[in-house]
């Protein structure tokens, strides 16, 4: 009986792990999320180049989207690389963007140019509009950049040049040389000595004149007065307003404010079309489409990690249904950007890296060249 049973037992656990098995499990809530988009696919996005086309999507557990939810959005940049540094060490591990903004379907879309390559993260901050909605929420989402393959190719001939630099050095002080009377070095030897002296003296001053050029580009930059821009049009008045001096790895605040030109009461039902330009190639740096709060307004944080000058401009346009319709206008504004050089121990550690590739060609050139060299025995 205690045998039967057994059996019996066993067999039921078969055909109800069987039956888990080939079944589907039923599905489980989740909590709500948001899900990220680019354009292009972010294997084609290269550090500094185009502006990528960054679209959020706020969605409930069964994954339709949530109506009527506040979106606040803080866009980091990579963590520092002290030992692999990227093109702007400077902005390494700093905030590159932050705003926020009310969306009726839960969408929010973007562009941003990504300076650097590495790993960012998007924190996004979920609420609802109308309270109890639903519950809000936080979610960070991280996304990759790879580095440009020339700046791999650059390196590359790079390295390939030190190391033949240094081999061919190596070659000439490896031979048997002869020292004549009155001189402290062969001829090779002091002729290789001066040259490298000479291209160390011309690395000296062409970094020294960036330095004092960066030195009066921020002198310059500090000059300028914080005035707002004003512009008034279609009985609407629109100030720009905020940070016209910059600096490379902080974030500047830009507001613009939308009232009535006659009542001086706000309006917020126009469309803004908001891009940051930088004038030194006129290229796009950041652009998104809004429509101002309950105050007329919308603010946000932007970092102009390009030391150069920009400009912000702001389009305002009548919205398809609203009551009060005008031509569109735009109101301008520019941002002087002061740019920092990079930390002296980052120069350093590219300096190293450098000389060691010139060392280990110039130590090859050396082996080489004695192993090469006729040994002469005395008879």
């Amino acid at each position: 009986m205690k045998k039967r049973n057994t059996v019996l037992l066993f067999t039921a656990i078969s055909v109800v792990s069987l039956t888990n098995w080939l079944l589907p499990s039923p599905s489980v809530a989740s909590s709500p999320t948001v899900q990220l988009k680019t354009e292009p696919s972010l294997d084609k996005v290269l550090p500094s180049s185009e502006p990528v086309k960054l679209t959020l999507q706020a969605v409930d557990p069964q994954g339709q989207p949530l109506s009527n939810a506040n979106l606040q959005l803080q866009l980091l940049t990579p963590a520092p690389t002290p030992w692999l540094t990227s093109d702007f060490p400077i902005v390494e591990g700093t905030k590159l963007l932050e705003f926020s903004a009310t969306t009726t379907n839960g969408k929010l879309q973007f562009e941003q140019v990504m300076p650097i390559r590495g790993t960012y993260q998007l924190q996004a901050k979920v609420t609802p509009k109308v309270a109890g909605a639903f519950k809000p929420f936080e979610q960070t989402l991280r996304f990759s950049v790879p580095e440009k393959p020339v700046k791999y190719r650059n390196v590359a001939i790079l390295a390939a040049i030190l190391l033949l630099a240094g081999f061919g050095g190596g070659w000439v002080i490896g031979g048997k040389q002869t020292v004549e009377p009155g001189e402290i070095a062969p001829q090779r030897v002091r002729v290789l000595l001066s040259g490298a002296t000479i291209v160390a003296i011309a690395a000296l001053l062409i970094i020294n004149i960036n330095a004092e050029r960066a030195s009066t580009h921020a002198h310059s930059s500090h000059s300028h007065a914080t005035t707002p821009a004003i512009q008034k049009s279609g009985g609407l008045e629109v100030r720009l307003s905020g940070d016209t001096n910059a600096t490379v790895g902080q974030t500047a605040t830009q507001t613009v404010q939308v009232t009535d030109a006659a009542t001086r009461k706000p309006v917020n039902d126009v469309t803004l079309k908001i891009q940051a330009i930088a004038l030194e190639d006129n290229e796009l740096m950041f652009a998104y489409k809004t429509t101002p709060n309950e105050q007329g307004k919308f603010t946000w944080q932007e970092q102009f990690f390009d030391g150069a000058p920009h400009q912000v401009v702001v389009e305002v346009s009548p919205q398809v249904k609203a009551s009060r319709q005008f031509q569109p206008f735009k109101v301008v504004q520019e941002v002087e950007v002061e740019g920092i050089e990079p930390p002296l121990s980052r120069r350093f550690i590219s300096l190293g890296y450098f000389t060691g590739i010139f060392v280990l060609g110039l130590a090859g050139g050396l082996v080489l060249r004695r192993r090469n060299e006729p040994t002469y025995q005395s008879v």
